[in-house]
């Protein structure tokens, strides 16, 4: 089973070699609101955070929404 750092660090590749389109696919199928909270950690702790603001929303917007309680789920 892989950790959370691990998918974290994955998507900082990405971005650090400047596929942030690649980059903001991952982060729409993010396995949970842990990652995602890793990975905007890693990319302020980098001082990387503002520098791709396509990435930064990504980040944001997948946060609200893994974050949102599920009012229905399909069968």
């Amino acid at each position: 089973m892989a950790r959370a750092n691990d998918w974290a660090s994955k998507v900082m590749s990405l971005i650090n070699g400047g596929n942030a389109g690649a980059a903001i696919a991952q982060i729409k199928v993010a396995p949970s609101v842990k990652d995602l909270k890793a990975l905007q950690t890693i990319m302020t702790l980098s001082r990387l955070a503002g520098r791709w603001p396509n990435v930064d929303a990504a980040i944001a917007d997948n946060l609200v929404a893994l974050g949102a309680p599920r009012l229905h789920r399909s069968p």
